[in-house]
């Protein structure tokens, strides 16, 4: 998008910013943006709106899944950040669809997608020139959004960035109540390389995407740890005091967690952060997951 700077030029106001799915990374992102935009903060809960107030955000109510809700958002923000997830069932999201059915051409966006729209990579390293390999609904979903978005990005005259975020953590976003019931992960020989990104630094990275993002961009917004699955869980349960998860073989382990949680032990792979950090100049406050349990948990 051109004359991206400009937008914040003294004499112009506040440009807006429209967010989309202002869950849990989205009321950390509100900090980090409220005082160069004046920021919506789409919902579709009406009881949240006193929330969105205190954090410093404009609460409009509006549903992706009603496009007739989504009439108040047309031509309301020049810059959009996307979290909200695809509906839970089919594999083309009908949510971005529905969005950008209403959005202004020249806009400027941020998508949150996910690193599983590669699918099982056998654990090689993977950059973002990687072809897509969806394994599962889920993930085929994404790849549907992202291909909504950039058609539509291309159409409008649009800036877009997209983001490929792994697994999210945070204090209150760790493996506890797994660990504290002794779910089991996979043995060594077959465990798989995952991925994480400390939902803090998440946010840092979508708001450094907005001034920085390159147009029709991929980046993966992951940190540095290199760390197989299993080895994330004993990582937790050492900081947190609690005794390290039981060790299976994968045919054993299918029939004790969820599919979900075996689809994601089904997918192993490494991702590079290094155009992250070339373009968006990103310096992460937790490189390492290492680094965010010795904050959460520190030493007596």
């Amino acid at each position: 998008m051109k004359n991206k700077e400009n937008l914040t030029a003294p004499g112009f106001g506040r440009p807006r910013l429209l967010v989309l799915g202002c869950g849990d990374v989205g009321m950390r992102l509100l900090p980090l943006v409220r005082d160069r935009f004046r920021v919506f903060a789409v919902t579709s809960q009406p009881e949240r709106r006193e929330e969105l107030r205190a954090a410093g955000a404009v609460p409009v109510v509006a549903d992706l899944d009603k496009p007739q809700s989504l009439a108040r958002l047309a031509r309301l923000a020049q810059c959009i950040v996307h979290l909200a997830p695809p509906q839970a069932e089919g594999v083309t999201d009908r949510r971005s669809r529905n969005l950008t059915a209403i959005l202004p051409e020249r806009a400027n966006m941020v998508y949150v997608s996910t690193t599983g729209v590669y699918g099982d990579c056998r654990g090689e390293m993977v950059d973002e020139t990687r072809a897509v390999n969806p394994q599962n609904a889920r993930a085929k979903r994404r790849v549907d959004a992202e291909q909504v978005l950039r058609k539509w990005a291309k159409r409008s005259g649009s800036h877009l960035a997209i983001l490929r975020v792994p697994g999210i953590y945070a204090a209150d976003r760790l493996p506890i109540e797994r660990l504290r019931k002794g779910t089991p992960a996979l043995r060594a020989e077959d465990d798989v390389y995952t991925n994480h990104i400390h939902a803090d630094d998440l946010a840092r990275i979508i708001a450094a995407a907005l001034y920085r993002g390159q147009p029709n961009r991929i980046y993966h917004a992951v940190d540095d740890s290199d760390m197989r699955m299993g080895d994330y869980f004993d990582a937790v349960a050492e900081k947190a005091g609690l005794p390290r998860p039981p060790r299976l073989p994968k045919e054993q382990l299918s029939a004790a967690v969820s599919p979900m949680m075996l689809s994601f032990m089904s997918e192993s792979r490494r991702l590079s952060n290094r155009r992250l950090r070339a373009e968006l100049a990103v310096r992460l406050q937790f490189p390492r997951v290492q680094d965010a349990l010795e904050r959460i948990y520190p030493a007596p």
